[in-house]
């Protein structure tokens, strides 16, 4: 959606509000499976002595597998936006501002490129994630597994030599 910013380039301290839905289908991470409710944003853009500011928030509710544990868990992401608009011709070069197009802003972009940088690189279930045991594959948050701890292979004979003494 291009939101009109005609109204408020040369007049310092005014503002247009937006409220947007996101489409998800470029919104595509691997360990989302599915966003459960729609992606929403809403703020404002306002003129502050000639610097556009867009800030607000976006909302999101996902449903997630975790990196280590492989479980499917739910993830609620509340961002507050903050971006900087800008009209310049080399706007497009900086990476910390996002360009207008003909006095107006695609606000799919900005949302979609704000989100998509905060999104996590890890996904986790809990902090405390314990994850799936190497050997047999049990999670481990669900407790201990029973696997017997793998031995050093440098230690293999001093364990041949307690066995001897255990007969």
């Amino acid at each position: 959606m291009k939101l009109d910013l005609r109204t408020i380039i040369e007049v310092p301290g005014a503002h247009v509000p937006f409220a947007q839905e996101l489409e998800t289908e470029r919104l595509d991470f691997p360990q989302v499976t599915a966003y459960t409710a729609p992606i929403t944003a809403a703020g404002e853009v306002r003129n502050n002595a000639g610097i556009l500011e867009l800030t607000g928030s976006l909302h999101a509710e996902m449903k997630c597998i975790c990196d280590r544990c492989a479980a499917e868990f739910d993830r609620v992401k509340d961002l507050p936006l903050r971006a900087t608009l800008s009209a310049e011709p080399n706007a497009e070069d900086d990476p910390e501002l996002f360009a207008l197009e003909s006095d107006a802003v695609d606000l799919d972009e900005v949302l979609e490129t704000l989100f998509v940088l905060d999104m996590e690189s890890k996904f986790l279930c809990r902090e405390d994630c314990k994850g799936l045991c190497e050997q047999c594959g049990a999670n481990l948050n669900d407790g201990p597994c029973g696997c017997k701890k793998p031995i050093d292979p440098r230690l293999a004979v001093l364990e041949q030599l307690l066995d001897k003494k255990d007969d």
